[in-house]
């Protein structure tokens, strides 16, 4: 192959794209990265940020909250744009690669909050700076990762298609692991610090762009459209798409609003409050939510090859049936966290060992409802669309983030008018969301049609010199 002449369209093999250990080690480290920085961000805001005289003054533990779920919104929603220049104009590769560069000064701006630099400046003017980089950069490659994905399969390899997806969110977890143990231990040490802390991810980030660009000749890369993606998006087709998959979507937004609560949110600032020592182990808060990766490390491979399979020989299982289960799990996890924050309100110690059972329950719900849906969404999208139909389901990760964020900047409102959210009222609200939401799921998703559209395959210039000649003399 020439330089740079990349392929266009999927090869006719039967096993794995030579391009996947790259977008899979891509994804492990960027989620390292991310995940890493967003376990210690509350931590961070609460307790270890200075006035620009070095004087310690953490944010209140609600606007921290509301914060938080602002920046996990905008990196959810930002993928529309992302989308429309993937799809649009500079196709998937390039897209991923440009802003992998500002998803690394994003990462190293945070680093520099906790220098003499950064103090000076002001640690919330450094922070915002670097939140909204990482949200741009993130946000921009978030539609196109998963889509990048897909595309590298067609009609010959298609039955490779869960699996590798499965494999996908597991690098995803793998590396989040690693970041979410590591990086409050250096948060927190006297040696290291939160300049450490944040930097770790910015190193990782730098990997992960550098994975991806040695990758790109065994890539496939999808032609942008132009005008042609704009003119599909606006036909009926397109808008038939966008209107079904939201009836989908609009519930797994609600999953989403207490998913995020559970990594770096809500369930780290419970472990504040608990008795870390377990099992001779003796947590950090912001190490509790490793659990939640290294369950999904298991739980993959266990749900693929035998839940699934087991289950399916006696009640057929589509995507639409994972994913309602996957809420009413969702529901359930927040039932044991309700009760563990009606015993802090009692004054009571629990012991972590109460929500790293809500973990289990919460990550087998995850891995029927997120992995599901990343499939779902890659097929339900015509050709032209992956992108745009993957940042309308990161756009459902937004919106059920601004649920949370709103209502933690508005505790103190609704307490003065008569409606107490604080502690274990706030839990008991959103489970019972997430319960009425999922019984409604069921009878909505009953006149769902799925459909499935793959990237079509043509012959490789090098297969079409190996095809046999017909009687005619002309090759096929």
């Amino acid at each position: 192959m020439a330089k740079h002449q990349y392929l266009t369209s999927p090869p006719n093999i039967g096993g794995m794209p030579p391009a996947v250990p790259y977008i899979i080690g891509n994804e492990g480290a960027e989620r390292f990265s991310f995940y890493g920085m967003r376990a210690i961000l509350v931590g961070f805001m609460t307790q270890f940020l200075v006035t620009r005289s070095g004087v310690l003054e953490g944010m209140p533990q609600n606007e921290a909250q509301g914060w938080f779920h602002q920046f996990v919104s905008s990196v959810y929603w930002m993928p529309f744009f992302g989308a429309i220049l993937a799809d649009g104009w500079l196709g998937k590769y390039r897209t991923i690669f440009y802003l992998s560069i500002v998803y690394c000064l994003g990462h190293f701006t945070l680093a520099t909050m906790d220098t003499s630099f950064g103090i000076h400046i002001g640690q919330k003017w450094v922070l915002a700076l670097g939140l909204i980089l990482i949200a741009a950069g993130a946000g921009g490659i978030k539609p196109c990762v998963s889509a990048n994905v897909g595309d590298q399969f067609g009609d010959s390899n298609k039955h490779l298609l869960s699996r590798v997806f499965g494999w996908f969110y597991f690098s995803i977890n793998l590396g989040s692991s690693f970041s979410i143990w590591l990086c409050p231990i250096l948060l927190r040490s006297p040696n290291w610090g939160p300049r450490y802390a944040f930097g770790l991810p910015g190193v990782l980030m730098l990997l992960a762009t550098v994975i991806f660009w040695l990758g790109r000749n065994k890539m496939v890369h999808i032609q942008p459209a132009g005008l042609g993606f704009l003119r599909e998006l606006k036909s009926r087709e397109g808008l038939g798409v966008l209107r079904r998959v939201w009836t989908v979507y609009v519930f797994t937004m609600i999953f989403w609003a207490l998913w995020d609560q559970s990594s770096g949110g809500e369930w780290t600032i419970q472990c504040q409050k608990l008795d870390l020592h377990f099992l001779g182990v003796t947590f950090l808060p912001e190490q509790v939510q490793v659990v939640n990766g290294i369950l999904i490390l298991a739980f993959i491979p266990l749900f693929n090859y035998l839940i699934y399979p087991a289950v399916s020989r006696i009640f057929p299982l589509t995507p639409l049936r994972k994913i309602g289960i996957g809420l009413f799990l969702t529901a359930l996890s927040f039932v044991v966290i309700w009760g563990i924050q009606a015993q802090i309100d009692q004054g009571a110690r629990p012991n972590v060992g109460w929500q790293l059972l809500a973990y289990v329950i919460l990550s087998a719900g995850e891995v029927m409802v997120s992995i599901t849906g990343l499939e779902f969404s890659y097929t339900q999208a015509p050709n032209r669309m992956k992108s745009l139909i993957m940042a309308m389901w990161l756009l459902s990760v937004a919106l059920g983030n601004q649920l949370p964020s709103v209502i933690s900047f508005l505790i103190p409102k609704l307490k003065a008018a008569g409606f107490n959210l604080e502690g274990a009222n706030y839990f008991r609200f959103f489970t019972l969301l997430m319960l009425a939401a999922s019984i409604i799921y069921v009878f909505v998703s009953r006149h769902y049609r799925e459909q499935t559209h793959l990237q079509s395959q043509e012959p490789q210039p090098d297969e079409r010199a190996t095809e046999p000649i017909l009687a005619g003399g002309a090759p096929t």
